[in-house]
């Protein structure tokens, strides 16, 4: 499981979620992706599920980059207590993931198999996903134009 090493607030607000993400909005490191479609927390359990559901799926085959990190704690009272007395302890730890994110990357596998293993994934977690593949970028194929 994912969990920060040190750090400096050990309880924040809940904060919002509006708007699209603006960075991690596009396959960075392998050649296809796993992108949320709404807004959601997501657990680093369910980030360890969806790791272990594609590792499996492939069978040790390419490679997988999990591109979100659980960094904001979320807090909880115990059951049966009064309210009053400050804020609960820390229970489990949470990734903000809004519209556009791209969560999980993969590369070495063919398509069909990266669209399964990234479909097992997505069935793992709170929020609707689709696949994306990595897109050609346009300055190279103007470059290659201008050199010819």
């Amino acid at each position: 499981m994912l969990i920060p090493k040190r750090v400096k607030r050990r309880r924040v607000h809940r904060g919002r979620m509006t708007g699209k993400a603006n960075k991690g909005n596009r396959v960075a490191y392998g050649e296809y992706g796993l992108m949320a479609l709404e807004p959601g927390w997501i657990t680093s359990n369910q980030i360890e599920a969806a790791r272990i559901a594609m590792t499996r799926y492939i069978k040790r085959g390419g490679k997988v980059w999990i591109d979100i990190f659980p960094h904001k704690p979320i807090t909880k009272k115990p059951a049966e207590t009064r309210m009053g007395s400050g804020k609960g302890s820390v229970e489990y730890w949470v990734a903000v993931v809004k519209p556009g994110r791209v969560m999980f990357e993969m590369a070495g596998v063919s398509e069909e198999i990266a669209r399964e293993a990234l479909r097992l994934a997505g069935h793992k977690l709170p929020v609707k996903c689709k696949f994306v593949k990595k897109e050609a970028d346009d300055n190279q194929e103007v470059n290659e134009d201008e050199s010819n």
